[in-house]
């Protein structure tokens, strides 16, 4: 099998057999890769000329769409994926996580659409006054960079790697050339083939390379953005190259790091706490063989309970066979390569010089499967008795199965243990004492970019310590490379330029689609809850009718709601309060706006959607006059549900309450669901 490119529109074959891949677990050539002799500028180029300004013609509820089309159709694809899966290595269970997880992060972000907006650009928070009328603001705008994102995954998740990354680029509107790693890019060939085929992406949005890619990082410039998984060491030198520098290149590296789980003092031998951080520090050594960035590598523990742990823990690891994940009882496959398990034993062997092997074997050891041809490793336990002294432990990472057990007296010392990693991913700490955990994020947080609480309460839905959540941020600092992925619109984020927008809100709302304090309105005489979704403006507004506020208005709102707070009803207990008399509660001001401003006859107008953002600026008395003022804010279509008869979308209004004097007394946000036409 010649592994293909899939590049400037069309698949190519590589110009020479530059990498062999192999069956992880059978030796068996899988098939030949290279990069050699590709022009990086041109496909880079063609990203940028073809694939970018298709997507930018998109808003970000179109592409939204079309990652949940793209999410639909990889979904019922999905178990054509696991034969191959299984060919590097990893179980069913690990492939699972591999290529469900991706597609799922796929669906997650596609739902992210609702929070962007329906536009082509993306408002980021509210107006700033610039002057004293109010007739220069500014705001800042969030559009799509326009180059391309070079994405340089690991060997270890050829799927997810690629569809956590390409999920979020595509969102923001950028295209993306995928680097995989030449040991396992034979499964990322295979889904991006079905991407392909399926015409779902506009053409351009999605390249992909396979071999070394040497030479890819050669002509990229300001408006590409770089990301990289993989090892520290190469992070570093790629992150280093003069042309990313020279050209300010944004370069988002997730590196290796020798992540840790800490045992509280109070999860003794015997509780639930002690029971759950075995298993989990089990399933993080074996899953994936232990070829997890997010492994945990350093098991911290209280120094009485050492042996307890190093006993339990053994127990459990031998209960995990060994071999090819197509053989039956599998539950732990083989590492990735017969490079990668000299490798990890090369890396065992020097920790050996400063800890104890306490569990498994680094030759004799059964396997279902052929040890000899396959690359099989039995899950390593080591014991440092002296982690200050002897910090091999933090230095050193065998990308395997391979953990080491570290004692500790009191909590500050695991924190000190934890932080000699200098910088991690993830950190667990298994505790049901909440001081504990508040003095571990205080001490440690700074040195890891997620942690986990696991106790009895969160573990029956915990995703887990080694798990990456679309809506969390994943990367941490130092050597684990300073990096953000993920993270929700965090990540989106890092794909698009921020402009602060300047100058009139009149001509602020009609360039950002969305209504900017001051800009002049709209009146007309069809009261704006007439008007179907189409038909609606930015800027559309009704003036209300006016109502002068009563004792009774406040004393039967009192007694509707049962809401008595003193200032609403005793007016001798307003001594050292801001207030000067009775005050209306503000939700019967923004009881009384609705009133004002709601069309009551039916019309294209469905439901009340909720409340945004809402605020009392001003207290408001008896015998003070209240009108309102309802703006047309924003407008988001809405996908048609298959069980509803009709289209819709959201229309986002600005409430302006005011007095007689016009002062502001309350301003919030209102959504309504609105009918579009036909």
């Amino acid at each position: 099998m010649q592994l293909q490119h899939y590049i400037e529109g069309k698949w190519v074959g590589p110009s020479q057999e530059e990498f062999t891949q192999f069956d992880a677990s059978t030796g068996e050539v899988i098939g030949s890769c290279s990069t050699a002799g590709l022009e990086f500028g041109d496909i880079l180029d063609y990203a940028r000329k073809t694939g970018g300004p298709a997507l930018r013609k998109m808003s970000f509820r179109e592409r939204g769409l079309m990652l949940k089309k793209l999410a639909m159709h990889l979904n019922d694809l999905r178990k054509k994926y696991y034969p191959l899966s299984y060919q590097t290595g990893a179980t069913k269970g690990d492939s699972w996580v591999d290529i469900e997880g991706g597609i799922g992060t796929l669906f997650a972000y596609a739902s992210m659409r609702r929070q962007l907006g329906d536009q082509r650009w993306y408002v980021d928070g509210e107006a700033a006054r610039l002057s004293t009328e109010g007739t220069f603001i500014g705001t800042h705008v969030m559009v799509p960079r326009q180059g391309v994102a070079i994405h340089i995954n690991a060997f270890n998740f050829p799927i997810w790697g690629m569809l956590e990354k390409v999920a979020v680029n595509l969102l923001a509107g950028m295209p993306a050339v995928v680097k995989p790693s030449e040991i396992t890019s034979f499964l990322t060939e295979s889904m991006v083939r079905d991407i392909i085929a399926s015409g779902i992406l506009p053409e351009g949005s999605l390249q992909l390379v396979q071999g070394s890619g040497v030479g890819i990082l050669d002509t990229v410039d300001s408006q590409d953005v770089v990301t990289f998984t993989g090892s520290a060491a190469t992070g570093r030198k790629l992150k280093g190259m003069p042309r990313i520098t020279n050209e300010a290149v944004p370069f988002n590296m997730e590196a290796d790091s020798l992540n840790a789980a800490i045992l509280g003092k109070d999860a003794a031998p015997g509780t639930e706490e002690f029971s759950l951080f075995i298993k989990e520090v089990r399933r993080e050594m074996t899953t994936k063989a232990g070829q997890k960035c997010t492994a945990i590598r350093r098991i911290i523990v209280p120094e009485e309970y050492i042996e307890d742990v190093q006993i339990a823990l053994g127990q459990q690891l031998a209960k995990t066979t060994i071999g090819d994940p197509r053989n039956e009882g599998v539950r732990m496959g083989a590492l990735v390569s017969k490079k990668q398990q000299q490798v990890v034993k090369e890396r065992v062997q020097q920790l050996l010089k400063s800890s104890n092997l306490v569990y498994g074997q680094l030759d004799d050891f059964e396997v279902s499967g052929d040890r000899e041809k396959g690359a099989f490793c039995t899950p390593i336990l080591l014991r440092n008795d002296q982690p200050f002294e002897q910090t091999a432990t933090h230095d050193i990472e065998a990308f395997g199965p391979v953990s080491t057990l570290l004692p500790y007296r009191e909590l500050g010392d695991a924190i000190a243990l934890a932080n000699l990693g200098k910088g991690s991913l993830v950190s667990t700490i298994c505790t049901y004492d909440a001081h504990t955990a508040q003095e571990y994020l205080l001490g440690a947080g700074a040195q890891h970019g997620r942690i986990l609480i696991l106790n009895r309460e969160s573990a029956p839905e915990s995703t887990g310590h080694g798990s990456p959540m679309p809506l969390m941020n994943h990367g941490g600092p130092g050597r684990a490379g300073g990096g953000q992925e993920l993270g929700g619109i965090r990540s989106v984020k890092h794909y698009l330029q921020t402009v602060a927008l300047q100058g009139h809100p009149t001509m602020l709302t009609q360039v950002t689609q969305q209504y900017q304090p001051g800009a002049a309105r709209t009146e007309s005489d069809i009261h704006p809850f007439r008007k179907h979704f189409q038909d609606i403006k930015i800027g559309d507004t009704i003036t209300t009718a006016k109502h002068t506020v009563t004792e009774n208005d406040i004393g039967n709102f009192a007694n509707l709601t049962g809401d008595r707070f003193y200032a609403h009803v005793d007016a001798t207990s307003l001594e050292g309060t801001p207030f000067e008399q009775k005050v209306a509660h503000g939700y019967w001001v923004l009881s009384k706006a609705a009133g004002l401003f709601v069309e009551p006859r039916k019309g294209p107008v469905l439901l009340n959607y909720g409340l945004e953002t809402c605020r009392f600026t001003k207290p408001v008395y008896p015998g003070m006059t209240i009108g309102v003022y309802l703006t047309a804010k924003e407008k988001i279509e809405q996908q048609k549900r298959d069980d509803e008869d009709y289209r819709k979308g959201i229309v986002k209004w600005l409430v302006e309450v005011y007095d007689e004097t016009n002062e502001t007394v309350a301003i919030a946000t209102i959504l309504t669901m609105v009918k579009l036409k036909g």
